[in-house]
Parts: C-alpha cells; structure tokens; sequence
C-alpha cells in the first residue's frame, strides 16, 4: 500500500524534522513482489570502467572451475572479491539522487512512488592484477609446431587452440593474451594458435643467421623479399650442410659442441615463408627503406636464444666453459653478455668453481607469496641484482621491487655485500 503525502509528512514530524532541510522530492520506497537477496550481484566499478560500460562495450568473468573467478575488459584484468557492508544496499531502478533532482523553486514537497527489485548486503569490489598467463604456454605446448613435414597432420585439432579457445581459458583480457602470445613467439597456423617447438625455432633462426653471414649482409639490414626467396626453396638436404658449416665455426669436440649441434640431427627440415617471416619477426624490428621491406636482427635476442640452447639441457656449467662456447656458437659479428640473460639464467658465484644454470621466470609461480617463497627454497640468500629480474614482473602500478623486498624479505649483509633472505621459515 502506497503512502500519501500527508502520510510522509506525519511521520516527518514525529521524527522531528524541518521539511525545509530536505529534499522537495520525496522517495517512498515498497518492495516489489517475490523480491531476494539472490536476485542480483552488485559490482562496484572505477570511472574507467564506467565508461567502458556506458560506451556500449562488456566485462567478461573468466577462469576454470578451479580457478578463482576474474574479470576482464578489453585491455585489463581484475581480481574479483567480495566486499560485505553493514548498510543494506537497495536496487532501485528509476531512483534519482539528489544531484540529479531538477533544481526549479518548487513551493511544495512531491512524492514519488519507486519500487525495490532487489537487495544485497555486499558487493563485487574490483581490484586491478596482472593477467594469469603461466597456463597458456602450457596448453600451446600440448601440440607444438613442428614444421608441416613434422606435423602433416592438419585435420588433427587435439591440443590446438583458436583466439576464441584461448579467451575461454586464459584469465586475461583480449589485448594482454595477443601481447603475450607475441612475447612466445607463437603464431597463428590455419586458425590454430601455435607456439614453436624450441628445437624447430632455432633452425629457422640458424638458417636466417648462416644466409646473412653468406651474403655479407649487415645483421641491421636483412632484406625480406631476398631471404623469402632464398630459403623458401631450401632444400632438406641444406640441414645437413648447416651442420657441418656450425660445427666448423664452433672449433670445439666438447660436450657443449655436441649439445648445441644435436637439434641439428633430429629431422630434415622445410622452410614455409610464413615461418621465416615469423622468425625475422620475432628477433627483429621490421623497417622499410626505400620501400623496400628489412629486418634488423636483435643482437641481445639472438644471443639469449643460443644460450637458452645450450642451457636447457643441463642442470649447471662451468661459467667460464659456457661463455667461451656460447660466443663461438652465436654469429660472427655478435657479442655475447651475461646482463642479455636475465630472467633466464642464474649465475651461482658462490660455488668453485662458478656455475650457471637455466632459470626461466615463466617457469616460475605467478602468485607474489608462492614466488618468494620458491625463490628462498632454491637459495637462501639472494642478492638483489639477482632476485630483481625474477620478481619485477610481480609489481603492480606504481609499485617498486624494493617496495616487494621490504614486504617479502629480510635485508642483511654478508661479507660486505647486502642480501635478501626470507621472512618466513622455508623448508628446503
């Protein structure tokens, strides 16, 4: 049953209030019928995503059944958590606040009637994150690109995976998951997105490197109309060739020639221009000169893929051994540098004599506490040049490694140098 005004005015009066200090409009509220509190879920959205909104474009909630739920626009990820509130909040469509009453001198109150859809006593509270991305090298790896003899088998969809495939698993925006997949160098192969087999991409990255050295080119100057045509007509037999030309340069009968050369071995292979241009991509910036289209190959890229190479299939080297191979094993003309390998390798200088070992951050736990954690169980005092590249991709916007040490570490130091440790017990 509806109030009158007169009703709304009695009872102003008996809580002893001047009309005059409120609104002329008065909302007088009733419950619709067969109304829940499950009805509805409130989510609390920043003035960005209002926009987005308001503009017409959606939010998507993503994650397995597993997973703990996020939401993404086109370009951000958000954490989602619930947020409870000691104040019931009503929905109430049609409901005008009072900046949005008309400002006219009315002489007299007036009623308006609005009915309550829905009630919550919490709400989606959003925070922004980075985006879960440690699955998706893990799905495209189900089925990796081997190169068309290798693979053959195209009508095969097991372990292959579409943009729209990919949406549905990944706890990632549109645009995050496009960059990301460029930063693996996957590529897009009859609609499936495809990351290269390891062994695979540096073959094609080892023939671009031997074509640039054969034809005296400048590694800033790679014309891609030239290499198109040359090594899209390679022949399988050519592998065979390369071999012994590497194997030459490389001046070494040591376990570290053997290992950089074995990949050589596996299978004959076939160059599709595709996946030239794709390797140029990936280790070059593509510029064009007189309209003509070049690629300037990427010194600290070309070097950190041949290291990964020589690393992956060891558990620790010889510092001093692997930086003698690994310069002879990258392309003449190219410098090699422990700094190119960060993220990917850590150098031990405690031990005698000093080792390295493959330690790629993608491998390692995207929740910040799991990070550490794993970090302090592999060693127990870090420096910070050390642990900075494995835990800068864990900070958030305007927020420092330093800021992530203070929070997750303990500072000391030890023999004159200042060391991390953690704040916790780890169990080793």
């Amino acid at each position: 049953m509806s109030r009158t005004l007169e009703e709304v005015q009695a009872t102003i009066q008996i809580a002893k209030l001047k009309e005059n200090d409120l609104q002329n409009t008065i909302h007088c509220l009733t419950f619709g019928e067969s109304v829940s509190s499950g009805d509805y879920f409130l989510m609390e959205l920043d003035d960005t995503l209002c926009k987005h909104i308001e503009a017409g474009k959606s939010l998507v909630i993503r994650g397995d059944q597993d997973e703990r739920a996020v939401l993404c626009s086109e370009d951000k990820t958000y954490d989602l958590k619930i947020a409870d509130t000691s104040n019931l909040l009503l929905l109430v469509p049609g409901c005008l606040t009072p900046d949005q009453l008309t400002t006219d001198n009315q002489a007299s109150s007036q009623l308006v009637h609005a009915q309550i859809w829905g009630f919550s006593n919490s709400y989606w509270e959003l925070r922004k994150r980075h985006p879960k991305l440690k699955k998706l090298k893990k799905l495209l790896m189900e089925n990796p690109y081997e190169g068309p003899v290798i693979s053959g088998q195209e009508d095969v969809t097991e372990g292959k995976y579409t943009m729209g495939d990919l949406l549905e698993r990944i706890q990632a925006s549109e645009e995050e998951l496009e960059a990301q997949l460029q930063t693996i160098h996957a590529c897009e192969v009859n609609g499936y997105w495809r990351l290269l087999d390891f062994d695979y991409e540096m073959k094609l990255l080892g023939h671009i490197t031997q074509l640039v050295d054969s034809e005296s080119w400048s590694f800033s100057k790679v014309p891609l109309s030239v290499s198109l045509e040359e090594l899209g007509r390679l022949e399988p037999q050519s592998s065979v060739l390369l071999h012994v030309i590497i194997m030459t340069t490389l001046k070494c009968a040591c376990v570290w020639g053997r290992e950089f050369m074995s990949f050589f071995n596996t299978h004959p292979l076939l160059l599709p221009r595709e996946m030239i241009e794709h390797s140029l991509n990936c280790y070059g910036r593509r510029y064009t000169d007189n309209d003509e289209v070049f690629f300037a190959l990427n010194e600290d890229m070309v070097c950190r893929a041949t290291a990964q190479m020589l690393l992956q299939n060891a558990v620790k080297f010889n510092l001093a051994e692997f930086q003698e191979v690994w310069q002879q094993s990258v392309p003449e003309g190219m410098g090699t540098r422990l700094d190119q390998l960060k993220s990917l390798a850590l150098v031990d200088r405690s031990s005698k004599p000093e080792t390295i070992s493959l330690l790629r951050v993608e491998d390692l736990p995207e929740d910040t506490l799991e990070r550490f954690t794993h970090l302090f169980t592999m060693r127990e005092k870090w420096t910070e040049e050390d642990i900075t590249p494995y835990i800068q991709n864990l900070c958030g916007e305007k927020q420092t490694t330093g800021a992530l040490l203070t929070k997750y570490a303990r500072l000391s130091t030890q023999n004159g140098i200042k060391v991390f440790n953690s704040r916790r017990p780890v169990v080793t």
